[in-house]
């Protein structure tokens, strides 16, 4: 997921992704602690990627209030 194609994206969608993105780390964190977690570089592709909409909700919020 790239900032560019974040930034594109509604409040509204990004909330949408954001939410998504959190069920799918907490699936992942379930599979480690059963040891079926296959793909563990996704873990730290999903953790980025909400720090990344995070960041960006942040901003649309602060340029909305300036």
């Amino acid at each position: 997921m790239k900032a560019s194609d974040v930034r594109a994206k509604t409040s509204d969608e990004l909330a949408v992704n954001l939410e998504e993105l959190k069920k799918e780390q907490f699936n992942f964190r379930f599979q480690k602690a059963t040891g079926q977690l296959e793909n563990t570089a996704r873990v730290r592709q999903v953790r980025r990627d909400i720090a990344r909409v995070q960041t960006i909700l942040r901003d649309k919020r602060m340029s909305d209030n300036a």
